[in-house]
């Protein structure tokens, strides 16, 4: 049977008698309870089956289910279903794993992410044409055989990948033969379709139809082009936004793309890469974004949420390095405070390194504050007062937004007038940091769009559940405030040069929110599979200007437990992470 958008396949309390096989297209199926409450909702793709239990309950049925776009599929009776089951046996095990797998997910956590089998590449330029063959020959190393059906005359792959054209004197080879094509996909387990963005749009849009995801690849100058001619698709294929993906290829010239907040109304998501050697005090994380992609296309998502706690937060850039030096790429960071200022700078493409030498000489407080009982504290408080972090950060940012930066990134702060945590994924990347690291009583609230914003510590100072609840499936923390100790001002270890009667303010308040950190630190990290706690207490909450021996204890504890870490991502996907994992 087919379907188009927005019909319905399964009325609620409709009696079910069918079950149905998605063999192309999508559907939305909504689960209720006995009184009409929506308990669930979920969409389905290719390989899906729905109504299988229902089929066999007398009862009526509890569910809602709705194409998305044009949908085909197998309908069969209770009676069909059964004959088949009993006469081919192949057919019998495909659904005992079926039903299966809907028991493990209703009783265990899924973990599992969608790894789409048909996958569209749309070029607007030669520059990206040899991304598809870069991924075939990358999966294909990880086990699996990619196929590829495309526009390319002159295709070639050095993995001798099989590939169709698509084409016949400039024509399209028409619907059946797609068809066909698309039936025998099944013997490879991955398809990719590969075409020039000038094709047609009635080409174009039913690539999007046969296609589970569109890697839509653009250089900077292809940006006006690409929002263009997603425009024109917009009407014909539906839901767009949810398939496509952009691929910005990037170069040594312009490491960043431009700002095109057109773009994220028109794709899910957007994945950088970077082709050259790196500028001076790059990183290494836009050259990893084939990698991010071939995470993607396995149904792998690693979060990384970063903690805060004043200058201890340092340590999270050797917990970076470390797992960037160990083959663990992180494909979305989330940070509160420190967290989302270390975070944000290494998701903006600096090296961890680089970047603690520029925070100890950055904050390094001059002669004055250094002659000063708690001097490092009054001159933080300098810095806030007189909105010194604002320049020094864009020494470094510019004037990037968070939408610009290499990897999707999260800030944290507090907005007083609501109440509420906020997180913040879009718009100038320095003032979203600014607003998660303001600490009263250091600095006033910042007002704006009639908010007043201060630190996220408050209410979530580790962000792990922030990367759950945005379709992470493996979420390390990193986390400096797990261990406290059992001193202040010098009151237990009569180290103090007798001054620790004096307390200032600023000193009281700093270790009291340390304190509530610690305190909060085991729900912060709850929802992490994975916790990293550099022991960096003996380090002042001010001294940024050991920012590369905190680091240093960041990457030593990282180094440490990077055997256990590996064990459990091998879990997830052993031929990326295993005992010996297959190297891009």
């Amino acid at each position: 049977m087919e379907f188009q958008p927005g019909q319905v396949v399964i009325e609620l309390d409709s009696e079910i008698n069918h079950v149905y096989f998605v063999v192309t297209g999508r559907i939305a199926c909504g689960l209720f309870d006995r009184i009409g409450k929506v308990i669930n909702h979920d969409i389905f793709g290719r390989g899906s089956v729905v109504g299988l239990f229902s089929v066999l309950l007398p009862d009526r049925s509890h569910l809602q289910v709705e194409t998305l776009e044009p949908t085909t599929v197998v309908r069969l009776t209770l009676d069909e279903l059964l004959h088949l089951t009993s006469k081919y046996r192949e057919f019998q095990l495909t659904m005992f794993r079926i039903a299966a797998n809907i028991v493990k997910q209703l009783v265990t956590v899924d973990r599992d992410l969608p790894k789409p089998a048909v996958v569209g590449v749309v070029h607007h330029s030669s520059a990206s044409r040899s991304l598809t063959s870069r991924l075939a020959g990358r999966l294909r190393q990880l086990g699996e055989s990619p196929c590829v059906a495309g526009d390319d005359e002159r295709w070639k792959s050095e993995e001798g990948i099989p590939y169709r054209l698509l084409y016949e004197n400039g024509v399209f080879v028409g619907r059946d033969e797609v068809r066909e094509l698309l039936k025998n996909w099944a013997s490879y387990g991955r398809l990719f379709v590969d075409l020039r963005a000038d094709h047609s749009s009635e080409d174009l849009t039913r690539v999007m139809s046969y296609s589970d995801i569109v890697l839509w690849c653009i250089q900077p100058q292809d940006a006006a082009a690409a929002v263009q001619r997603l425009k024109t698709l917009e009407s014909s294929a539906p839901r767009l936004r949810e398939k496509v993906r952009i691929v910005w290829i990037l170069e040594h010239v312009a490491p960043a793309p431009p700002y095109v907040p057109e773009l994220d109304k028109l794709a899910a998501r957007d994945f950088k890469t970077y082709s050259g050697e790196p500028k001076p005090n790059q990183g290494k994380l836009l050259q990893q974004g084939i990698e991010r992609i071939v995470h993607h296309l396995r149904g792998v998502q690693i979060g990384m949420a970063l903690g805060g706690g004043a200058a201890r937060g340092m340590a999270h850039l050797g917990v970076l390095k470390s797992l960037e030096q160990n083959g663990i790429y992180v494909d979305m960071l989330a940070g509160t405070s420190a967290g989302a200022m270390t975070g944000t700078i290494y998701a903006s493409g600096m090296d961890p390194e680089y970047t603690a030498q520029c925070f100890k000489r950055d904050l390094l407080p001059p002669w004055f504050f250094r002659q000063l009982p708690a001097g490092g504290y009054w001159y933080l408080l300098h810095k806030y007062r007189r909105h010194k972090f604002d320049p020094m950060l864009r020494k470094h940012l510019d004037n990037l937004h968070m939408e610009q930066l290499v990897i999707p990134m999260i800030t944290i702060s507090v907005d007083l007038v609501d109440g509420v945590p906020l997180m913040r994924d879009t718009g100038d990347a320095t003032h979203n940091i600014l607003e998660s690291i303001n600490l009263p009583p250091l600095s006033l609230p910042i007002i704006r769009s009639d908010q007043a914003l201060i630190d996220g510590g408050l209410l979530n100072n580790v962000p792990a559940n922030e990367l759950v609840a945005r379709g992470c499936n493996f979420v390390i923390a990193s986390t400096v405030t797990a261990k406290l100790e059992r001193d202040f001002m010098g009151i237990r270890s009569k180290k103090s040069s007798g001054m620790s009667k004096y307390f200032s303010t600023i000193q009281v308040v700093m270790r009291a929110n340390m304190i509530q950190g610690y305190s909060m630190n085991e729900v912060g990290v709850k929802p992490a599979d994975f916790v990293i706690e550099p022991d960096v207490t003996s380090f002042d909450l001010s001294e940024f200007t050991r920012a590369d021996e905190m680091a240093a204890i960041g990457e030593q504890a990282t180094n440490e437990s990077i055997h256990r870490l590996k064990r459990m991502l091998s879990k997830l996907d052993p031929k990326l992470f295993g005992p010996n994992p297959i190297q891009a």
